[in-house]
């Protein structure tokens, strides 16, 4: 009896009409989904850049407006270019007034420390104290202005009539590193010391001058000063 042949049945390998609209559809919404991330990350980095450029150029306006500021008020501080002649008081208090608004535009060492010496310069010690003191704090690191911040503050606690705060101020030239302004310090320590009395010291101090600043405009006269003990020493 022949064999009978099994009808051979083929599976279908290629995908239905449906199954390929659903996947074109799938790739068309991923390629939009795609524009859509790429549009929304332009538009960040586009933001971004705008606003950094917007720093930046406000930055520069602050900066700008504030060195004009601060110009105006050197002129005016220093007496100069001035229309019309007016008061010492009210020149350092006008200064004092255009400082003000220079430092807050763009807050600067050199704004700040005219403003105390504006304050000085009128009477007002506390504030030129107060001034003087949040400078020494917030600019530390400026080795060339923080000699004259501490200048200032002695010459504040002698007006003030506090000779010891002054010298212990001016104690503290020694530990600058740069010698910048120390035998203007040991100078005004010699003042201090020869008018409180305490004559040895002052002595000491001029001629500290004499030894370690022979160029010092004040050698001359921390020699005159100095000289007595140097010829004491000398004949004992």
């Amino acid at each position: 009896m022949p064999k009978q042949i099994k009808k051979i049945t083929h599976k279908k390998t290629l995908d239905t009409e449906a199954d390929v609209k659903d996947k074109l559809t799938t790739f068309v919404e991923d390629i939009k989904e795609k524009r859509k991330r790429l549009a929304l990350y332009g538009v960040v980095v586009l933001v971004i850049i705008i606003g950094i450029a917007s720093f930046f150029i406000y930055s520069f306006n602050q900066q700008k407006t504030a060195r004009q500021l601060e110009y105006e008020a050197y002129s005016i501080y220093y007496n100069e270019y001035q229309p019309a002649q007016i008061t010492e008081q009210e020149r350092y208090e006008k200064a004092l007034d255009i400082f003000k608004k220079s430092y807050s535009t763009k807050q600067t060492p050199r704004a700040l420390l005219y403003m105390a010496s504006c304050y000085y310069e009128l009477g007002k010690y506390d504030d030129a104290l107060k001034t003087l003191k949040d400078f020494s704090e917030r600019y530390a690191d400026e080795h060339t202005m923080i000699p004259l911040a501490y200048i200032k503050i002695a010459q504040v606690y002698r007006q003030k009539g506090e000779p010891d705060e002054a010298l212990k101020t001016l104690e503290a030239f020694s530990h600058f590193k740069s010698d910048l302004y120390k035998d203007y310090a040991l100078m005004e320590s010699g003042r201090i010391l020869e008018k409180e009395g305490k004559l040895e010291e002052a002595k000491d101090k001029f001629n500290e001058i004499t030894v370690r600043f022979p160029d010092s405009p004040f050698f001359e006269e921390a020699k005159s000063k100095g000289g007595e003990k140097e010829e004491a020493k000398k004949e004992g």
